[in-house]
């Protein structure tokens, strides 16, 4: 006979063994995005400033990248193809209000995080963080579809990063490094990220997907028009252009200043 002891270590090794499982990856429940939001901050961010209550990185309702019209949660709040499920504040003290949308067409959910402009150094860890595939984390989502329990952070599909390219300004004082075998795509919408960006990413282990070589507004219109070719299943260069498209529409460019804007792949 296994005394009590030797039994509770026989059950948590089996929980634990289940729980790792299900974390990174290999039988999720359904497909999740998570995104991470930095918000546009006039004083904390080296950003060109915009008009104050734009850049207001403790106002999330007005902020350029959250609230305002091209900001993530009004965004695809509007759009016709996304679902707003419920949104709420402070999932952590540094996160001033996490959405979680559910696609019409598909079993596809986007959870996406307002962290406060002061807080970009530990929004972007905590992007490379899930990009490893470290921390996933289970939420519970409810729909029209019934009660639905999702894995964001490290046990997400695509993870993405939309802000000031604070790597420019200051250094990391870690870099995640890869947790797992699971793929993982990543978009990262700030300045230059591609050169910012690439040993961290490539330590996560995780696949750009798109990324930029220059500077550019990280607004929703470019995270949409790449999300809907990655549900597609499109290839990277189809989501690249997608991307261009979107970005030329909005900012008035011109498509191969946009198509040089962006890149995908190493």
């Amino acid at each position: 006979m296994f005394g009590s002891a030797a039994v509770r270590a026989l059950v948590a090794a089996f929980l634990c063994v289940l729980l790792s499982d299900y974390a990174v990856g290999q039988n999720p429940p359904h497909r999740t995005i998570h995104v991470f939001v930095a918000l546009a901050d006039n004083q904390y961010q080296g950003i060109v400033p915009v008009p104050a209550r734009l850049g207001n990185g403790l106002d999330a309702r007005h902020n350029l990248y959250w609230g305002a019209a091209a900001g993530v949660k009004t965004f695809f709040a509007r759009s016709s193809d996304w679902t707003l499920l419920i949104c709420g504040p402070h999932p952590k003290p540094e996160v001033l209000e996490r959405c979680t949308f559910k696609h019409r067409n598909s079993d596809l959910y986007l959870v996406a995080d307002a962290y406060r402009g002061d807080q970009i150094r530990l929004a972007i860890l905590d992007f490379l963080d899930a990009a490893a595939g470290a921390n996933p984390e289970p939420i519970t989502v409810t729909s029209a579809s019934g009660t639905s329990t999702l894995m964001v952070r490290g046990g997400s599909s695509l993870v993405a990063y939309v802000g000031h390219d604070g790597l420019m300004d200051f250094q990391l004082p870690l870099i995640p490094r890869k947790k797992n075998e699971s793929h993982r795509d990543a978009i990262i919408l700030a300045c230059a990220s591609k050169q910012y960006f690439s040993e961290p990413l490539r330590l996560s282990g995780a696949y750009p997907l798109l990324w930029t070589t220059g500077l550019m507004a990280p607004e929703a219109y470019t995270l949409k028009s790449a999300l809907d070719g990655w549900m597609e299943r499109e290839t990277n260069n189809q989501v690249r252009e997608r991307a261009a498209i979107a970005y030329d529409k909005y900012q008035k460019c011109g498509i191969r200043a946009a198509r040089r804007l962006f890149f995908t792949g190493w």
